[in-house]
């Protein structure tokens, strides 16, 4: 029996079923089934499915008509699933890469549930930003496995059906299927909510679900939306017995009456029965106790219980219009906030507070977090508040105050403190005061070109918007911190303006020269790198000529060709860290750990392309292998500053067989390795000798003359954090 079983409907997507199937046989995790539903074997999706049924015995494509509609395909999937677990997919979505590594690494934490509910994208079909409306439905759910009163707003009338694992033996014992009719999803979803006992949330994204230019079927106008009525009564019947909850009731209703409102949906002659029949299952399943929400949406509830449709046709009149001409008169988006904002901006700077943010808000990581941790030590008296997005706001560390961004709090924080820090750079419109301080750390030494410099490489410089936004942006800088003398030249060409240079080193990589073996074992133990294995941490770049994540090798073939002892620390770059987990067997994911640096203390070697992380790394004084299977590619598309294949920290290969020879026959240890990172490290391991962080704090946060700083210790005197593999160490 395969662990989980994937359904996939295909009626009207045949063209873009491949990319559903290649998502879901892409996956690291193997113990599956995939089950196309096609309209019949001569069908075009028909032919799709049985070419890739040749091609993988995993795939075995069902049959069910047209006019049986979504709800038959997926009944159809369902009863010839043999999986632990179902999931549904509908054929125009793909499957996130490591969503099932991710979905039973969850199950193995929370135990046997009838219901994982995860996360999900929304992605614009042409352009915009994609959309995770579960996130914050999450955000509050418990962290193990919970019965469904202790989160009564979290059900499958909220989520889509594709953005839940259900087990099969739990939908088998309540003979649960999908609903017929239209809004399928809802019926289904709400039967799933009446029954289960036992449920979990995973904070990771399933399912990319890519929004159609013509939008949802359910949104055109019909008469088919009176189904949504047949599947509210449906759910609101089966769940009387077993006592009603006030927010199954309120999610149903909210979708009767969203519907009910847009009388384009509904037509003419049938707008006012849809309204009384819905009056009539409101008074009949309304929970005792049953408290209406406040505002319009209160008003509307109170107009449907009591059947007053010519009120309620006026009321959604009077919201139409308010809401035209609204539109028609032009403001500039989040008015208040910004009057918030330049209010706050008329206040006295506070001299005791920082802010701090890293990669965008992306949570407590990089030089900020280093330099927030020293500053806590040798400048108690500064408060500090750390920037990051709400769906990270969880993953902060306990003591670590935090505002997210975008609130009230984060903007009054922007506009009064005297220190800002930030490896990236704050919003567009923070306004950089007289008397404050900003300071940009930055997050690696650069290879690939940076700032102005991509001006000439038209697909960076697309990605990068307006120049001229850009230095408006550095003009805010007072300093910024350098790692190595190329990294301060390169930065005064990408980045010109009038900060100061601080030749610092890297707070961030102050943990590669102080952390002891003990600290090396206890990471390795926490990422699961088996003991006595050599770990090999493999830390592609980001290729802005590509779509999604690509690993660019088979890490399993690597790894046996490598050597049996070798095992692989896979670690996206952070663009692709969406908190799933691609690794499996002798792969281990490490994209989601917040800290590079601590993910390389378990390294015992690196392999890399690209990346800025080989700077970062030979501080460990420890094997780096280049592959650089695509060099001129890259080069040609990205721009670098200087060429990596003369100077290497190590040998370079160019092909998967050349990478898997270097480790297997031990060149990636050997003299001549030595010898190259020596000379690598001596130009790029300048000034990170353990005390970056404690100069940035003396300097900047606590006022210290230049001469007053620490020096920086001679690379001949520094001692790394020592490495667990003895061939490494010899």
């Amino acid at each position: 029996m395969p662990r989980f079983s994937i359904i996939v409907p295909s009626h009207g997507v045949a063209g873009r079923l491949s990319l559903a199937l290649d998502s879901v046989l892409g996956q690291s995790f193997g113990d599956f089934e995939v089950i196309p539903v096609c309209d019949a074997p001569d069908a075009p999706a028909g032919a799709v499915a049985a070419g890739y049924a040749e091609r993988d015995k995993r795939v075995t494509p069902v049959f069910s008509p047209p006019s049986a509609g979504l709800a038959g395909a997926r009944n159809t999937g369902l009863r010839a699933a043999t999986g632990a677990y179902l999931l549904f997919l509908d054929g125009d979505d793909t499957l996130a890469p490591g969503a099932l590594t991710a979905l039973e690494t969850r199950l193995a934490e929370t135990g046997e549930v009838d219901v994982l509910y995860a996360e999900h994208e929304r992605t614009p079909w042409w352009e915009g930003e994609p959309a995770n409306p579960a996130a914050p439905l999450f955000a509050k759910a418990p962290q193990g496995a919970f019965a469904p009163a202790e989160a009564p707003g979290i059900t499958g009338v909220q989520l889509p059906v594709w953005s839940a694992a259900y087990r099969r033996g739990f939908l088998a014992a309540h003979a649960l299927v999908f609903p017929a009719g239209h809004c399928t999803d809802i019926g289904f979803g709400g039967l799933v909510t009446v029954h289960a006992e036992r449920i979990a949330v995973l904070r990771s994204v399933l399912v990319r679900h890519l929004l159609r230019r013509q939008g949802s079927r359910l949104n055109l106008p019909g008469e088919h939306h009176a189904d949504l009525l047949e599947q509210t009564d449906l759910v609101l019947t089966a769940a009387a017995g077993r006592g009603v909850t006030g927010d199954l009731f309120a999610q149903l209703f909210a979708a009767v009456l969203k519907t009910a409102a847009h009388p384009a949906r509904l037509p003419a002659s049938g707008r006012r029965a849809f309204f009384r029949r819905a009056a009539a299952l409101y008074r009949r399943h309304r929970p005792a106790g049953f408290r209406r929400p406040g505002g319009s949406l209160g008003v509307q509830h109170r107009l449907l219980a009591a059947g007053a449709y010519t009120a309620f046709r006026a009321l959604r009149g009077a919201n139409r219009k308010a809401s035209a001409a609204a539109q028609r008169v032009p403001r500039p988006r989040g008015l208040r906030t910004r009057l918030y904002y330049r209010l706050q901006l008329r206040r006295r700077i506070d001299p005791h507070l920082a802010v701090y943010c890293a990669y965008w808000g992306r949570g407590y990581a990089c030089s900020p977090a280093a330099i927030h941790a020293k500053a806590a030590e040798l400048a108690p008296h500064i408060r500090s508040v750390f920037l990051v997005e709400a769906d990270q706001a969880q993953s902060m560390p306990p003591g670590v105050d935090h505002a997210v961004i975008g609130s009230r709090r984060a903007w009054r924080l922007l506009a009064r403190a005297k220190y800002l820090v930030n490896n990236a750079n704050f919003a567009e419109g923070v306004v950089k005061r007289e008397g404050s301080v900003h300071v940009q750390t930055q997050h690696g030494t650069p290879l690939k070109k940076m700032g102005v410099d991509q001006s000439t490489y038209p697909v960076v410089a697309a990605a990068t918007g307006s120049f001229t936004k850009l230095l408006g942006r550095v003009d805010r800088w007072d300093y910024n911190l350098s790692s190595n003398t190329h990294s301060t030249q390169m930065w005064e060409r990408a980045f010109p303006g009038s900060y100061e240079q601080l030749e610092y080193g890297y707070p961030r990589n102050d943990v590669l020269l102080t952390a002891t073996a003990e600290d090396v074992a206890r990471v390795r133990r926490e990422l699961g790198v088996p003991e006595g294995k050599t770990a090999v941490l493999y830390a592609p770049t980001h290729r802005d000529h590509r779509t999604g994540f690509d690993a660019g090798l088979d890490l399993e073939a690597f790894c046996e060709a490598a050597g049996e002892d070798v095992v692989v620390l896979l670690r996206a770059h952070y663009f692709y860290d969406r908190g799933v987990r691609r690794g499996s067997g002798r792969i281990i994911d490490v994209t989601a750990h917040r800290s590079a640096e601590v993910v390389c203390l378990a390294a015992d070697a690196l392999v890399t392309d690209y990346s800025s992380i080989m700077f970062d790394y030979a501080n460990l004084d420890r094997p780096i292998v280049v592959y650089a299977d695509d060099w001129d590619v890259y080069t040609e598309t990205r721009g670098v500053y200087f060429d990596l294949m003369t100077a290497p920290p190590g040998p370079v290969a160019r092909t998967p067989e050349e990478l898997a020879r270097v480790f297997a026959d031990g060149s990636y240890a050997s003299p001549a390795s030595r010898s190259l990172r020596n000379i690598f490290r001596a130009r790029f391991c300048q000034f990170d000798d353990g005390r970056a962080a404690e100069r940035v704090v003396r300097r900047v946060l606590l006022g210290e003359p230049a001469e007053a700083i620490p020096p920086v210790r001679p690379l001949a005197e520094r001692v790394p954090a020592p490495a667990a593999s003895p061939l490494v160490r010899s």
